[in-house]
């Protein structure tokens, strides 16, 4: 049987563009590693940012505060909500990718979990897209902004800033913004759209898991106590800090401790 490097894989489906394309490979590199068809090439990290992640050409990507704010009650303003964490979704893909491709240092349980997140997150956005249809539109109807990829290029050249700042700061960001998202969608009558967001909860408190777990074994192995360490990289990168109501149940699912979670609350920016 004849094997490819996984790292290789990985960056041809992050490159890929549309949607289906990368959502089909993406779950093709997870059935060739565990056919054993996609292996670990030993060697160092890759320190250079993929500036250009694989992307269609819509949506139209503008900076955060000129994302449009639409109410939920109205047609448009549904759809909007629903394309965001679409669009959430498909960068989740590509970070995941990244990862795989970029931290090739770390053993193969690493590059696994972060095939499996792929994966999921592909099924994810899969499943919103098809909310979104439902509703007359499609993925790339909507502004959405660069934020999450943004950040992953900030910690190209360092697997454990990547491990704080992505899974434990901006995915875990989703577990507390998500609840009140199905409440929206509830008031709508989108009990269909609820159930996609269970899942996705569901699997997301995975994924920041997967994430705390490598951020801990890094910091173990610098010596570094990870809960200073996490709140220090925060304000080394200008991440955002947590902003209540914070999903406390998810997030200790997820690894945060208990006094974490106190000190986290302590420092919400107004």
């Amino acid at each position: 049987m004849s094997t490819q490097s996984v790292h290789d894989a990985a960056l041809a489906a992050l490159l890929l563009c549309e949607p289906d394309a990368k959502c089909q490979a993406t779950a093709a590199l997870l059935e060739a590693w565990r056919a054993g068809a996609a292996v670990v090439s030993s060697g160092a990290d890759v320190a250079v940012p993929v500036v250009d992640a694989g992307r269609p050409a819509r949506p139209l990507l503008v900076p955060p505060q000129e994302v449009p704010l639409r109410k939920a009650g109205r047609r448009e303003g549904h759809a909007a909500l629903l394309h965001a964490i679409a669009h959430i979704e498909f960068n989740a893909i590509n970070l995941a990718l990244d990862c795989v491709y970029r931290f090739r240092a770390l053993p193969a349980d690493f590059h696994e979990g972060w095939l499996v997140v792929a994966a999921e997150e592909a099924s994810h956005f899969r499943l919103v897209r098809a909310r979104l249809r439902a509703l007359g539109c499609d993925y790339g109807d909507f502004p959405a902004h660069n934020g999450l990829w943004e950040m992953a290029c900030k910690t190209a050249d360092d697997a454990l800033a990547r491990m704080a700042l992505v899974p434990r700061v901006l995915e875990a960001r989703g577990l507390d913004a998500t609840p009140p998202i199905m409440a929206k969608l509830r008031a709508v009558g989108d009990a269909d759209s609820v159930a996609v967001l269970e899942i996705i909860l569901r699997d997301e408190i995975g994924h920041v898991a997967l994430g705390d777990r490598w951020f801990r074994v890094l910091c173990a192995e610098r010596g570094l106590e990870p809960e200073a360490t996490y709140l220090q990289l925060i304000d080394d990168f200008g991440a955002p800090r947590p902003r209540p109501p914070l999903h406390i149940e998810a997030r200790r699912a997820a690894g945060f401790s208990a006094a974490e979670l106190v000190r986290l609350s302590g420092k919400v920016q107004e």
